[in-house]
């Protein structure tokens, strides 16, 4: 799959491998990883051009949040991930990415665009990204908070504030720990 970013043709190489592999069956939510997990290595290439391999970035603290620019939910979300998670904390070592689920570079943009969120955003062409964390049949809006060691340490599932305030509580652990 190629792609045109900031006048370049790039080609969208999507590398869907296993640190380990995960083994679970789709709980109630969807997701086939759990807490505790290894996080699946995966690539993708973000809007900006550039080429995010989660494996490259152990040691850091990743959040992930599955969505689509169909998805209503992930939309009044994602406002509230962008001032009070990544205007927080994108210079206190957060990398955060929006994992946009099978859409071509134009809906990324637009998506990007109408919620001015200000946060990297991937494109995930067949969802092979998202289908190493969740079942393909299932839906987004989710989020995936990944610890320095590569591990699996918070999943949300929809947008509901008690649980978007324990995740943001949960961001907070995750980067104070062992800097």
């Amino acid at each position: 799959m190629f792609f045109t970013v900031q006048g370049l043709l790039i080609a969208c190489v999507i590398q869907a491998q296993s640190i380990a592999p995960i083994k679970h069956a789709a709980d109630s939510l969807g997701f086939m990883i759990q807490v505790g997990d290894t996080a699946p290595d995966f690539e993708l290439v973000l809007d900006s051009g550039k080429r995010f391999k989660l494996s490259e970035h152990k040691g850091e603290v990743i959040l992930l949040q599955f969505t689509a620019s169909w998805c209503s939910v992930c939309r009044q979300e994602m406002p509230f991930l962008e001032a009070d998670i990544w205007q927080k904390h994108k210079d206190a070592g957060l990398l955060f990415i929006g994992v946009d689920r099978d859409e071509p570079l134009a809906k990324l943009e637009e998506l990007r665009n109408s919620t001015k969120i200000t946060y990297p955003l991937g494109l995930d062409p067949g969802a092979a990204v998202f289908g190493l964390f969740a079942d393909k049949k299932s839906g987004v809006t989710r989020n995936v908070l990944i610890g320095r060691s590569g591990k699996v340490l918070f999943l949300t599932r929809l947008y509901k504030p008690e649980e978007f305030d324990h995740l943001k509580e949960q961001v907070q652990l995750a980067l104070d720990q062992s800097k």
